[in-house]
Order: C-alpha cells, then sequence, then structure tokens
C-alpha cells in the first residue's frame, strides 16, 4: 500500500471544516451538560418527592440508553411531532443532554464532599438558603469536581463523531465525504485519528494537571 501525500494534501481543507464542527459540537455540548447536571443535582437534593421522583427517572433512562438512540430519536421521531431542528443543533442538545445525566453524578459527589461543618457554619450566620448555595458550598463543590468534568469533555470529544449518523459533516464526516468521492480512504482515517490524538492527549494532560493543583 503506497501512502498518497496528495490525499492528505486535499483532504486538510475538509479536516479543518470537520473540525470547526466538532469543536463547536463540542463546545456547546459541554455547556448544557455541566449547566444541565447542575440543576438536574440541585433538583435532586430537595425535599420534595414529586421533584425528586421525575428527575431521577428521566435521568436514570437518559443514561441507561445509547447515545445513537437518543440521536436518532431526536432527529428523525421529533419532527414528526412538529418538533425539528437542524442537524448540528439536533446533536448538541442530544450530546449535552446525555451527558448531563453523568455530571450530575459528578456534581453531587461534590456537594457531598463538602464538609458537615460548612453547612453548619452557614446555619449558624443565618445565611439565606441561596446565599449559603451560592457562597459557601457551590464554590467549594465545583472545585473538587473540576477534573472529573474535564474528563467528560474528553470522553465527549470522543462521541462528536456520532453526529456524522444524523448527517453532521463533524472530522469523521468529512473523511467519510472525501473518502467516498475519491476512493481513498486510509489517508482521510488516519488523519482524523492523528486529529483526535493531538486535540485529546494535551486536554488529559492539562485535566491531570488542574488535579493535582486542585488537589494540593
Amino acid at each position: 500500500m503506497k501512502w498518497d501525500w496528495n490525499a492528505v494534501r486535499d483532504f486538510m481543507p475538509h479536516l479543518w471544516d470537520g473540525l470547526l464542527v466538532t469543536l463547536q459540537a463540542l463546545a456547546l455540548g459541554s455547556l448544557i451538560s455541566f449547566t444541565l447536571g447542575l440543576v438536574w443535582a440541585l433538583l435532586m437534593r430537595t425535599p420534595t418527592r414529586w421533584v425528586r421522583w421525575p428527575v431521577g427517572v428521566v435521568t436514570e433512562f437518559v443514561r441507561d440508553t445509547p447515545l445513537l438512540v437518543q440521536l436518532f430519536f431526536l432527529f428523525y421521531v421529533l419532527p414528526e411531532w412538529g418538533i425539528a431542528a437542524s442537524a448540528l443543533t439536533t446533536g448538541v442538545v442530544a450530546i449535552g443532554l446525555h451527558y448531563s445525566t453523568y455530571t450530575m453524578q459528578v456534581y453531587r459527589a461534590g456537594i457531598e464532599a463538602v464538609p458537615p461543618g460548612q453547612w453548619e457554619a452557614a446555619t449558624a450566620l443565618s445565611l439565606p438558603v441561596r446565599r449559603t448555595w451560592t457562597a459557601v458550598i457551590l464554590p467549594q463543590a465545583v472545585r473538587r469536581v473540576v477534573p472529573a468534568l474535564g474528563n467528560y469533555v474528553i470522553a465527549m470529544l470522543k462521541d462528536t463523531p456520532l453526529l456524522m449518523t444524523i448527517t453532521v459533516l463533524e472530522m469523521l464526516g468529512e473523511a467519510r465525504l472525501f473518502s467516498q468521492e475519491h476512493f481513498q480512504f486510509t489517508e482521510p482515517l488516519t488523519v482524523i485519528g492523528v486529529a483526535f490524538v493531538l486535540i485529546s492527549l494535551p486536554a488529559s494532560l492539562l485535566v491531570r494537571t488542574l488535579e493535582r493543583r486542585l488537589a494540593g
């Protein structure tokens, strides 16, 4: 098998296009998962059972079903009910929703790791509930869970190729389209693999660095 550098050169513009879509989906999906995961975690701590129970059922269902099935449902089934969005928007929402059920557990662990004395001090100072959460509990909890959240960002990056199944041309989608048009598969797919390594490896090192610094 002969390596064709011309194919690599021709594929590079497509790689950059796919990379931009991948990073956009990753950034927006992460934002949704971090925000919604915190909302789920706070709702699960409410004393009202009629709030906790539906949240628990929904998040458990989402966590226990494959992301690919959720992508297909949102993209192909919801439009039949009059709920339609672009392929990229659908993919971002699906990734964000799916991973929010995991970040919820991360936030829960971080909140439970806050020493009981912090809660008692807030009560002794007669701080309002909102002030207790925003000024005392959440800053400490979030600091503890940043490395774990970073790991889920890397996991989301590796799941972005699934968006190709709903016609989103992220990196793998661009590689597949280029390969079918030029009948060359080795070069574009290899380049895509290298690109994922070049993105995820520094991200992994950054997460480890943050973990060491926050633990110190």
